[in-house]
């Protein structure tokens, strides 16, 4: 099933584009942003969490999203907790 494109950071302008969409199917949030700069990535990688591995795992990113957006990340947190998913 394809992607449900909820918003765009509308202040990016036409080269950048952190996204947030809802995989209806997986019932997952997708979610585009900017890539970390090392200090970052190290400083999440480092963060220790009781029970959890410290690091990043291969198939997972640490991305940084613009406050901004936070409205759109409630509606498709919305979309994901209704029952007919759109």
């Amino acid at each position: 099933m394809p992607l449900l494109f909820i918003g765009i950071d509308p202040e990016t302008g036409t080269d950048k584009s952190p996204t947030v969409w809802v995989d209806q199917e997986k019932k997952e949030l997708v979610l585009q942003g900017y890539k970390p700069n090392e200090d970052l990535e190290a400083e999440c990688a480092a963060f220790e969490v009781p029970g959890h591995a410290k690091g990043i795992p291969d198939d997972e990113a640490v991305i940084r999203i613009p406050a901004r957006m936070v409205q759109m990340i409630r509606e498709a947190c919305d979309v994901l907790e209704r029952a007919d998913v759109r």
